[in-house]
C-alpha cells in the first residue's frame, strides 16, 4: 500500500465538517498518523462483547464520574491521529468543542476479532506514544484480554493476558473488576 497524501488532524476535521465522507455508504474510517484508513465491518461477536463491556462499565462505575464512549474518536494531535476505539473511558467534561485528548483518557479498549494484529501492533504503539496508561485488547478468538500498561517511547512495557475468571482492575477504578468470562456467551 502506498500513501498518496498526508493530512493534518485539522485538515481531516475540516473534511468532516464539510461532509466529505457523507457518501451514503456508511464506511467505517479513522485517521491514523496523517492517513485516512478504512476499518473492517464489525461482526456479531464483536458487537456482543462490546455490549457486555458497555453494560459492565455502566453497572460498575460510580455514577457521573466518567464518560463511557463507544466507537467515538479521541484526538492525538501530536500524532496527527483520531482513532476510534471500541470503548473509551474519558474524564467527564464537555467535548462539544473538540474530542477528548490523551490527557482525558482513562481507559481504551479495542475488541479484536479480525483486527488483532493491528490492535496489538500499530494501534498499541500509537496509544503508547500518546501516553495512554491503560490499554486493553479483547482477543475474541482466544477469549482473553490483553492489558497493556506503562507506556513508553518504544511501546508498552507491561503486558498481561487474562482469561476465564481472572480479575482485571482498571487503573482509573481499581475498586471494580472485570472477568473475561463475563464477555462471552456460554459455549454449548
Amino acid at each position: 500500500m502506498s500513501t498518496i497524501a498526508r493530512l493534518s488532524l485539522a485538515q481531516y476535521d475540516r473534511m468532516i465538517e464539510h461532509g466529505v465522507f457523507d457518501d451514503g455508504t456508511q464506511r467505517r474510517i479513522e485517521f491514523i498518523r496523517g492517513e485516512i484508513r478504512e476499518m473492517n465491518p464489525i461482526g456479531s461477536m464483536h458487537e456482543v462483547v462490546l455490549d457486555r463491556l458497555n453494560e459492565w462499565s455502566f453497572e460498575n462505575l460510580p455514577r457521573r464520574t466518567v464518560w463511557v464512549r463507544i466507537q467515538s474518536s479521541i484526538g492525538l494531535v501530536e500524532l496527527e491521529s483520531a482513532p476510534q476505539p471500541d470503548m473509551t473511558w474519558v474524564a467527564r467534561r464537555d467535548y462539544a468543542e473538540g474530542r477528548p485528548t490523551a490527557a482525558d483518557v482513562l481507559l481504551v479498549v479495542e475488541v479484536a476479532e479480525t483486527s488483532l494484529r493491528y490492535d496489538t501492533g500499530e494501534k498499541a504503539d500509537l496509544y503508547a506514544a500518546a501516553g495512554i496508561a491503560d490499554y486493553w485488547v479483547v482477543n475474541v478468538p482466544d477469549r482473553s484480554i490483553e492489558v497493556r500498561r506503562d507506556p513508553g517511547a518504544n511501546g508498552y512495557r507491561s503486558l498481561q493476558t487474562f482469561t476465564g475468571d481472572d480479575e482485571i482492575r482498571p487503573l482509573a477504578a481499581p475498586e471494580i473488576a472485570l472477568r473475561p468470562a463475563m464477555l462471552w456467551p456460554a459455549r454449548t
